[in-house]
């Protein structure tokens, strides 16, 4: 039975918002689509729709590159955006028609920022964290130095640049603003380095640490994070690079080192709103942050057949208060990458 939306006074009426997840909505539209992007892309923005089609008094309008046409299952408007269009002309025609916008797209190369930015010059509802908090979010050495200055246990991390390598340990390169596993590279012996070929000034590089990877899928509001669940992630290792292959979602009860960790960083980060994931590794000393992501991630997709919690219900309708996060059931979900 749909839910009806009753705690905002814009849940009063049929809200319209408009659905953009950069990598099935157009973004590519004029390219080859990336495949895992796209892969991961279309099951967020699944996911999304399916929680979306449970609630009332929402007119959501889904923005799609024609490519996926019959390939998202969904009973809304559909916008198709042809290789021949302008997307970033398509977006801002559709935001203007909505009361409310939720971007989901990579931080890299300040995508999701400008998306952002521009929902927010246009005076819309952003159902995200605004621009502000995904420039800071999307820039690993900003988020670690935040962090580290409110004292969050994080794990140690330099810029490239001014990094000196002795040959020894081991050793994570990434991109300053990259999104999962992309654009990283495992240095494990001193001839990894010269495979490297990388402008140094825009990576981090962070010791490579041994330990469970870890996320929580979160909602935070005013200064305060709302643990959803707590998820394990497996990796493949191939030719140096981590590839993400495997979710736990909601693999373990949350525990109070879990709220508490989240807890700081909410209030070291009180620009971010909405959900968000934050990504950790569990060492014998303890959690530490890796970095945080301000949107939608992959966990997302099984948040709701693991804990009952309808995600997009909370984000359009419960931040303006306190979060009404009750898990229904307590399972584990799989997610197959």
């Amino acid at each position: 039975m749909p839910i009806k939306l009753t705690s905002t006074p814009l849940a009063n009426q049929a809200m319209k918002i408009l659905l953009f997840e950069y990598i099935t909505g157009g973004g590519f539209n004029k390219q080859t689509l990336p495949d895992a992007l796209a892969r991961e892309g279309q099951l967020m923005l699944q996911a999304l729709l399916d929680d979306l089609s449970r609630l009332d008094n929402i007119q959501p309008v889904v923005m799609l590159d024609a490519r996926f046409t019959g390939l998202i299952k969904h009973p809304f408007a559909t916008v198709s955006v042809s290789p021949q269009q302008d997307c970033q002309a398509v977006f801002l025609q559709e935001v203007s028609q909505c009361a409310a916008v939720w971007p989901i797209a990579p931080e890299f190369d300040g995508i999701l920022e400008t998306l952002c930015r521009e929902v927010e010059r246009l005076g819309k509802r952003l159902l995200t964290s605004s621009a502000a908090a995904v420039a800071l979010s999307a820039d690993k050495w900003q988020t670690y130095q935040r962090l580290k200055a409110c004292a969050v246990p994080t794990v140690a991390t330099q810029r490239l640049d001014q990094f000196s390598y002795d040959g020894s340990g081991e050793w994570m390169v990434k991109a300053l603003d990259g999104a999962g596993c992309r654009d990283s590279h495992l240095i494990k012996h001193p001839q990894d380095w010269p495979a490297l070929d990388k402008p140094s000034d825009h990576y981090i590089i962070q010791p490579h640490l041994s330990g469970d990877n870890i996320s929580l899928s979160a909602l935070f509001a005013h200064g305060q994070g709302y643990l959803l669940c707590v998820n394990r992630q497996y990796f493949q290792l191939i030719d140096q690079h981590y590839q993400l292959t495997r979710i736990a979602v909601n693999y373990c009860p949350a525990t109070l080192s879990h709220q508490t960790l989240l807890d700081k960083i909410a209030a070291a980060m009180p620009e971010l709103s909405g959900y968000a994931g934050v990504d950790l590794i569990a060492t014998a000393d303890g959690l530490l942050v890796l970095e945080i992501n301000p949107r939608l991630t992959t966990s997302y997709v099984g948040i709701y057949n693991a804990t009952g919690i309808n995600v997009a219900e909370q984000v359009i309708n419960g931040l303006a208060a306190t979060p009404n996060i009750q898990a229904t059931r307590q399972q584990t979900v799989t997610l197959n990458l």
